[in-house]
């Protein structure tokens, strides 16, 4: 007895070994199904997001990026250049796909499986309330969803589709909408999925924040307002109106000190200096976040080539000073069969 209790454990012992060479990192779809994968325990975060769009046939990837929970912030972006280990602890890791840079022509897309992706990531924005629009909006994306899941208009009434397939928020359903809806999907009889996911995603790119990351701050007179962060450049709103806009190619640089958060502005026809934008932020990680969220977009809409992002002289290091940035937005356009560039 005592023998089969010892082996007992010396098999435990080599299964638990076994076991650590690798982890299991749950991640959830942006259709809200969840997939399981097994990978080394010295895995990168590229290596996790390459796991799974190959799983999933995605082939334009570095529009793509995995998010986690830390300290109570849901929205964290799994650094790609970091090993897996040491952002998370407990088995097993929760991570989920989302997308990172929304192309800002969804036409030029090249492949079917992003423009669905990007479909979904949208929706879910609309869902959970990170992307908002009219009601005219709301009932004419929720068209073109029921055309590109179901086809042609069949017998069923809108109200039954939307109940099922649910693309519209339950907040602006109304008897009024589903009535709007089903005039809507009438108008849209014969086009493809395909179709109408392209003209899904015609309409939203030209909603205010499509594709933003957003951040809550305060600016010089310490009034409430929402930074933006997307693929033209930084938005400031206030009370949910635009307030301000500064484009990429106005932006010299961008910069951070515990809770300020600093943008330098090349000078117009009418200045004769540059110009300093600052705001204030929660904290000092929540200004840190916004740095690192303004780089990238900047690196990947704006740079030929990703860059390695310098420690500014004379600031608290506070972390690292690298970005997840592997190829920028030029580079697929040109260079679509490329392998990856990583910032390190």
């Amino acid at each position: 007895m005592r023998e089969s209790l010892r082996r007992l454990a010396l098999d435990e012992g080599w299964s638990q070994r076994r076991m650590g060479d690798s982890r299991r990192v749950r991640v959830e779809l942006l259709d809200g199904e969840h997939i399981t994968v097994e990978l080394d325990r010295k895995a990168r975060g590229a290596d996790l997001l390459d796991k799974v769009c190959c799983d999933l046939d995605l082939i334009e990837k570095d529009f793509f990026g995995l998010l986690h929970a830390q300290r109570g912030d849901p929205r964290v972006w799994v650094d790609l250049n970091r090993r897996l280990s040491k952002t998370f602890k407990n088995e097993p890791w929760d991570v989920k796909l989302a997308v990172k840079f929304y192309p800002p022509e969804p036409s030029e897309l090249s492949d079917d499986v992003t423009r669905n992706q990007l479909v979904l990531a949208i929706r879910k924005d609309l869902l959970e309330g990170r992307l908002t629009c009219s009601a005219i909006t709301h009932a004419l994306l929720a068209s073109y969803s029921l055309q590109a899941a179901l086809g042609d208009r069949a017998a069923a009434p809108a109200a039954a589709l939307l109940a099922d397939s649910g693309p519209l928020p339950l907040r602006v359903l109304t008897p009024e909408m589903e009535e709007k809806v089903d005039e809507l999907y009438r108008k849209h009889k014969g086009q493809t999925p395909a179709e109408a996911e392209l003209n899904y995603l015609e309409s939203a790119k030209k909603l205010p924040l499509y594709g933003a990351e957003l951040h809550v701050a305060s600016d010089v007179q310490n009034v409430d307002i929402v930074l933006a962060v997307a693929a033209h450049g930084i938005t400031v709103f206030r009370d949910g109106q635009l307030m301000n806009r500064f484009p990429w190619a106005k932006i010299t640089k961008i910069s951070y000190n515990k809770r300020t958060y600093t943008l330098r502005l090349r000078a117009s026809e009418f200045d004769e200096f540059e110009t300093h934008v600052t705001f204030r932020l929660p904290s000092t990680t929540a200004a840190k976040k916004l740095w690192r969220c303004s780089v990238e977009h900047h690196i990947f809409f704006r740079r030929e080539t990703p860059v390695k992002v310098e420690r500014v002289t004379g600031f608290p290091r506070l972390g690292s000073r690298r970005v997840s940035c592997r190829r920028t937005l030029r580079q697929l356009r040109t260079e679509p069969s490329a392998q990856p560039a990583v910032v390190a």
